[in-house]
């Protein structure tokens, strides 16, 4: 009489001659048994039981729980892969709105058109006195020194005319602002957003952040935005 684990192995090696010779499954297809594969043993299985000994009922239930656990696992795969494919497209679409638009990055350079008035934000964490923003050019010079005087802690805008401190206008370029304050009797530096230019964006791979490309500054991450122009 033919045994439970001979016929299970003459199945096992059935299925492997099978798969062997099907020139259309990939290598990755083989590598593993998916939820058709299992019930076609767990039926075979049944067919080819002992009489004498046949299966016992919770020893069925738990392989038919299995099967359902493969089925299910299956299934959440299927969902996550269809939930990044339209998390890639609707990051596409958002990209696609970024170019060429306005952003305010937390930067202390920015591409500066001095025809017309430049606006920019600094953060005080207290209030604090002697507040000021010098505006240096791209050999390091200061240019400009922009008084704010004592301003309550918080959000501090300030805009520059895109001329020196003698009224000469200024050409056209990359300059940094360096903003300091007098906080408690400590010179404090403080930090600044200023506005740029999206030049094209930079889509995050495997989940990872889009970047945005901003004129003449480089890459920064779209969390480090802190508001989006027009």
């Amino acid at each position: 009489m033919t045994s439970f684990s001979d016929s299970s192995n003459s199945l096992l090696a059935g299925l492997s001659s099978t798969t062997n010779t099907k020139n259309t499954v990939s290598s990755a297809d083989t590598s593993s048994l998916g939820k058709d594969d299992f019930l076609q043993l767990l039926v075979a299985q049944l067919n080819n039981q002992n009489p004498l000994d046949p299966q016992d009922n919770s020893e069925f239930v738990a392989q038919l729980a299995q099967f359902s656990s493969v089925e299910s696992l299956q299934n959440l795969n299927a969902s996550v892969d269809t939930i990044r494919s339209n998390y890639n497209s609707s990051q596409a679409l958002q990209a696609s709105s970024l170019v060429g638009r306005s952003v305010i990055v937390k930067d202390s350079s920015a591409q500066v058109d001095t025809s017309s008035s430049f606006s920019g934000s600094l953060v005080l964490p207290s209030t604090g006195s002697n507040v000021s923003v010098g505006v240096y050019n791209a050999s390091g010079e200061q240019v400009k020194t922009i008084d704010l005087g004592q301003q309550a802690g918080g959000s501090v805008a300030f805009s520059w005319d895109g001329t020196d401190d003698n009224g000469n206008a200024l050409d056209s370029g990359a300059y940094t602002f360096k903003a300091t304050a007098s906080i408690d009797g400590t010179e404090t530096a403080l930090t600044t957003y200023l506005p740029a230019t999206v030049n094209s964006v930079t889509l995050g791979q495997d989940g990872g952040e889009m970047m945005l490309n901003l004129a003449g500054l480089g890459s920064v991450a779209l969390s480090q935005v802190q508001m989006i122009g027009q």
